[in-house]
């Protein structure tokens, strides 16, 4: 399983927070307003629906990119008592109030840095990762998907891109111009965010790298369904991966599993 694995800045314990906030605002308000993980709702209507589990619990949440939308079509599909509870190594939580603000409380954040690949016991529910998955190391993400069946907790694995050229081209051209057009539009509102967007750009030429980096890390279905046997060698797991086409062109890559 040969990659490409170099650094990304958000992965960084030294790498300010107040970069890292903006970089993660603007994939919430992409990822929302492209409605991304739209064509996966009914995988995890399913999931939720043989494992009987009530609450998503969102590993790597970042700023919660998508959440809402999801939890919403997730409530129309037969599960209106749906709960999500945001975990991240580098919690997000202005962006996660606003989110728990706008859901009467249904998502809510754990303000405590969560490791995905050591989840506490007291934090239950049907485990999601959006976005993230291809942060992990193989070694990592066998150690994360371990984690999930010994834990008895189904889990589902999402990427809203993949690796071929017009998202590297994208990520390098359309991208980078929504960002700097859109992010005065941006909720919850930071000056911080417009001072390193315009005045001194870090946060776009970090989003572009770390962009950049992200496609090159991630995982495709056979790749992840070779971790998943890794993970679970007994097959206490049912597991099932592959890709499920957007409305406008992109693919969203998964992983799921759940107790047989």
């Amino acid at each position: 399983m040969k990659k490409i694995r170099l650094f990304e800045f958000e992965d960084l314990p030294w790498f300010p927070a107040v970069l890292r906030a903006g970089m993660m605002d603007y994939l919430r308000f992409m990822i929302s307003a492209l409605h991304i993980y739209r064509p996966i709702v009914p995988l995890l209507a399913e999931a939720l629906h043989r494992t009987g589990h009530t609450t998503l619990l969102e590993l790597g949440a970042g700023a919660g990119g998508g959440t809402e939308g999801l939890w919403r079509e997730l409530q129309a599909a037969g599960h209106p008592g749906l709960r999500v509870v945001l975990t991240d190594l580098y919690p997000q939580p202005t962006a996660w109030a606003d989110l728990s603000a706008r859901t009467h409380g249904a998502v809510r954040g754990e303000p405590q840095p969560i490791d995905a690949v050591q989840v506490p016991a007291h934090l239950a529910g049907f485990r999601t990762i959006f976005s993230a998955f291809h942060h992990f190391a193989p070694p990592a993400a066998t150690a994360l998907l371990a984690n999930a069946v010994q834990a008895n907790a189904g889990i589902g694995v999402f990427e809203g891109a993949g690796r071929n050229w017009w998202e590297f081209a994208a990520a390098w051209t359309v991208l980078p111009l929504a960002q700097l057009l859109l992010t005065p539009f941006f909720r919850p509102f930071r000056f911080s965010r417009l001072l390193f967007t315009y005045l001194l750009p870090l946060i776009p030429l970090c989003t572009i790298w770390d962009g950049t980096v992200s496609l090159l890390r991630m995982y495709s279905p056979a790749q992840l369904l070779a971790l998943a046997r890794q993970a679970d060698p007994t097959g206490v797991f049912a597991w099932e991966a592959g890709k499920k086409r957007c409305r406008w062109g992109a693919q969203v890559t998964y992983l799921i599993g759940w107790p047989r």
